[in-house]
């Protein structure tokens, strides 16, 4: 298997997590935070916005079955990548859009799919994400990893989460686990 790492920030880490941990060839997909100023953050503190962190994700996924590229397409397409430091009712910098590269050549892939994105209008407005180098990932507590598989009658995962879901099913189908079908 060729393991490879994504880092997404999305808005809440629970919206995201979802959808990528349904992505055939993701192998795991957890919560976390990155981008921030302190060490061992609380989801308390990262709440503050005063940290620096984000809310993303960590990808683990098999290069073999999805690329970065397909990844990014998804990422772009499951969330609002126009809105600066916000997503829907969440606001502030621990919700804005990020992808955290691994490599040069994800910072590339990244940079070149927004450019792309922009100059097909398929966004009303510009494309805010920022695009940074990793740094360190801390996972989020346990209460907040699987949240959407955990608390599926919760208010939220109804209201907020099942709706992405099923727009992400929409579009990218053939990009769904198969066993999830």
């Amino acid at each position: 298997m060729n393991i490879k790492k994504a880092n997404f920030g999305g808005g809440c880490f629970w919206c995201t997590e979802a959808i990528f941990t349904a992505v055939n060839g993701v192998k795991s997909a957890i919560s976390g935070y990155m981008g921030g100023q302190i060490e061992n953050p609380t989801y308390e503190q990262v709440c503050t916005g005063k940290t620096g962190h984000a809310e993303i994700i960590q990808i683990s996924y098999n290069a073999d079955l999805v690329s970065f590229q397909e990844l990014l397409l998804i990422f772009f397409k499951t969330h609002d990548p126009t809105t600066l430091n916000q997503q829907g009712a969440d606001r502030g910098t621990q919700y804005r859009s990020v992808v955290f590269y691994e490599s040069d050549e994800q910072k590339q892939q990244a940079e070149e799919m927004i450019e792309q994105l922009n100059a097909e209008k398929i966004f009303s407005r510009d494309i805010v994400t920022e695009v940074s180098a990793v740094a360190e990932f801390y996972p989020a507590e346990n209460y907040h990893q699987d949240y959407f598989l955990n608390n599926r009658s919760q208010g939220y995962c109804m209201a907020v989460i099942e709706p992405k879901l099923q727009k992400f099913a929409a579009n990218f189908r053939d990009k769904i686990k198969p066993e999830l079908l």
